[in-house]
């Protein structure tokens, strides 16, 4: 009886913090790390400030909380689509990618975070500098792996090293990111990843990547 009578509290907890992180997405994305402020947050949130500071206490804790929740729901997107998967075929690990960038387009707000937080985050002294030297550290490994399984079967341009591909194929993505938050009509993410795929996978039917 004790443990389920905890849980109401508990559960109004999580999802305060939840609300909060859901605010800090829009606050951050706007303005940045530097230019919200932690009441325009708690206004955002639909909480007072003080109750903003009972469950986070700075700032940083607010954009690290952000952080977890952008890397959680991107890897219950990937463990969904078995690109986690260490045995996935190489193409089906670039396909579930894929749908994984279309996926971040449906959450603009979490894309315009990692834009404007990922540009201030170049600065050492930046809360958010060794959390995104990680990540990127992670994906390139993450690529390059996949397009050495495909050099291995022979099935990459043997002119490109997969680790300099795996740096070409992140920095593509990022840009294309950034200029669809620009211009949602006129450039497509998806298709111009897939057309770089291709370019670098002789001899693969188009078809396998859609």
């Amino acid at each position: 009886m004790m443990a389920s009578g905890n849980r109401g509290p508990y559960a109004k907890t999580a999802a305060v913090r939840r609300r909060v992180l859901e605010a800090c997405v829009d606050a951050f994305g706007e303005t940045g790390f530097y230019g919200a402020t932690m009441k325009d947050i708690a206004k955002r949130a639909g909480i007072s400030h003080t109750g903003l500071l009972h469950h986070f206490p700075r700032k940083e804790d607010l954009l690290l909380g952000v952080l977890e929740l952008r890397d959680e729901r991107g890897t219950e997107f990937l463990e969904a689509a078995k690109v986690l998967d260490p045995a996935a075929d190489p193409i089906e690990t670039l396909k579930g990618m894929i749908a994984v960038i279309v996926d971040n387009e449906l959450q603009p707000g979490l894309m315009e975070l990692h834009c404007v937080v990922s540009g201030e985050a170049t600065s050492p002294d930046h809360p958010a500098h060794a959390y995104y030297a990680d990540r990127y550290r992670n994906l390139r490994r993450f690529y390059a792996d996949t397009f050495t399984a495909l050099a291995a079967r022979d099935g990459l341009r043997p002119a490109i090293e997969p680790e300099t591909l795996a740096t070409m194929t992140i920095a593509l993505i990022n840009g294309l990111q950034a200029q669809w938050l620009f211009d949602r009509d006129s450039v497509k993410v998806e298709s111009a990843i897939r057309e770089f795929f291709l370019s670098v996978i002789p001899g693969l039917p188009r078809a396998a990547l859609s």
